[in-house]
């Protein structure tokens, strides 16, 4: 948008520029003209005064005017009879022609416009006597040397004023561009912010044009208003688990009382009751857990100078589900480098936490590969039976559960994935082959 405003802004000076360059340059070049034809114009007419009166005073002139301005003079009565020769002689070709043009009394041509790069001499003749009885011709021959240096040093001064000109335009463009454009730039480092999760970005109100300033203070009322949104709905939700534990936390002692009480015909039921109650506490600790996530992304959407060794927070958690693998049969197979990533070791333990979960969770008997390599690459693969491809961009929403899938809330993959592009990285799901998933977690290097 900057380059544009800008060759439209210098595209109008230029041309206004142009507009009134033009015009000047050509009066200028017209005026000197003129002057340079009159001045000679002149002259030619007092030599022919001087030789219709006859005597030495003509040849006493034009000596003086030959020595002053080096020009070229031709004096002839009506018979063709060189009077006077001075510089040129009356038999040259173009010098008779003009010659030859004044005694019949024809009108002289314009002189041509003078330029910076013009050269050579311009003839001038004209008759001698009147109208009615012509007594003989003048020739005049003048170099147009000093015309074009004059011409020169005029559309020099207006050149360059020209060009002072361009360059105040340039000046002026770029000023106005930042000021239209720099509040532009600053709501879209806001946009940038809010979307990024920082909470109640603002933008300065007091740059560029009043329509501008007012787009700004409505965008801060609009951040103040997602800001205040967003931590409303985590403190629901935080509030809410909270509130929750109280009544489920007496309810499982009920339940626990009456275990080994009730009878065989009511056990089916007892032990579905039971089940509900483990998901229903399973999903308020990920409801937490989800709440957490979210408040920590909108912390280090501010900016985090957090960093561990990749390597020594995925081997410690492995270690952690050895017992979990080995209960459900699972082969964890190991290559993992030190690698170190720019996350905190909470948040990738976190992460690394819920796939080895699922992984452990959906490939009983199989075998799970974690890997951790540069840069800043941490991959936990499984032969278990996986998803359909279609439904890899649904694992990553909250509270989705595959058909068909083990008990659980949902919200894991969320919450690693929220937790992840909070550090500015990427999460990505893929269908492993033969068959199972493989999630590759790719963080930013830690310097």
């Amino acid at each position: 948008m900057r380059g544009r405003l800008l060759l439209v802004l210098l595209g109008l000076s230029l041309a206004a520029l142009a507009g009134f360059a033009g015009p000047l340059l050509h009066s200028t070049s017209a005026e000197r003209t003129q002057r340079f034809a009159l001045s000679r114009t002149a002259d030619l007419d007092r030599f022919a005064e001087l030789a219709s009166v006859g005597g030495d005073r003509l040849v006493a002139e034009v000596r003086a005017h030959v020595e002053l301005y080096g020009d070229a003079v031709v004096v002839i009565d009506a018979r063709r009879t060189p009077v006077l020769e001075t510089g040129m002689r009356a038999d040259e070709p173009a010098v008779r022609a003009a010659l030859d043009a004044a005694l019949r009394n024809q009108p002289a041509a314009a002189a041509p416009a003078v330029l910076p790069w013009s050269s050579g001499a311009v003839l001038f003749a004209r008759p001698i006597g009147s109208g009615t009885r012509v007594t003989g011709a003048v020739a005049l021959r003048s170099t147009v040397d000093q015309a074009a240096a004059d011409v020169g040093t005029r559309w020099a001064i207006a050149l360059t004023g020209v060009v002072s000109a361009a360059l105040a335009f340039v000046a002026l463009a770029l000023l106005l561009a930042r000021w239209v454009l720099r509040p532009v730039a600053e709501l879209e480092r806001g946009v940038r912010a809010v979307g990024g999760g920082s909470p109640g970005a603002h933008v300065s109100p007091v740059l560029g044009p009043p329509e501008l300033r007012g787009l700004a203070e409505s965008f801060n009322r609009m951040s103040d208003a997602v800001a205040d949104s967003a931590h409303r709905q985590r403190a629901l939700v935080a509030d809410t688990s909270h509130q929750l534990r109280n009544p489920l936390a007496a309810l499982r002692l009920r339940m626990d009382s009456l275990a080994g009480r009730v009878s065989s015909a009511a056990e089916p039921a007892y032990a579905s009751m039971v089940a509900e109650l483990d998901r229903l506490e399973s999903l308020l600790d990920s409801m937490l857990l989800l709440a957490s996530a979210d408040t920590a992304a909108t912390e280090l959407a501010v900016g985090s100078d957090a960093r561990c060794d990749a390597g020594v927070v995925v081997r410690e958690r492995v270690d952690a589900w050895a017992s979990a693998a080995d209960r459900a049969g699972v082969a964890v197979v190991e290559d993992i480098a030190a690698v170190a990533v720019g996350c905190s070791e909470s948040d990738l333990a976190q992460v690394v936490d819920v796939l080895l979960d699922n992984a452990i969770k959906y490939a009983p008997g199989g075998t799970v590969r974690v890997s951790v390599r540069d840069p800043g690459v941490v991959a936990v693969t499984d032969d278990g039976p996986g998803v359909a491809a279609e439904d890899l961009p649904k694992l990553t929403d909250r509270f989705w559960r595959a058909p068909g899938s083990a008990p659980g809330s949902g919200l894991g993959l969320a919450i690693a994935d929220r937790l992840v592009t909070a550090y500015g990285g990427e999460m990505r799901i893929a269908v492993a082959e033969p068959h199972g998933l493989a999630v590759t977690v790719s963080l930013p290097g830690g310097a």
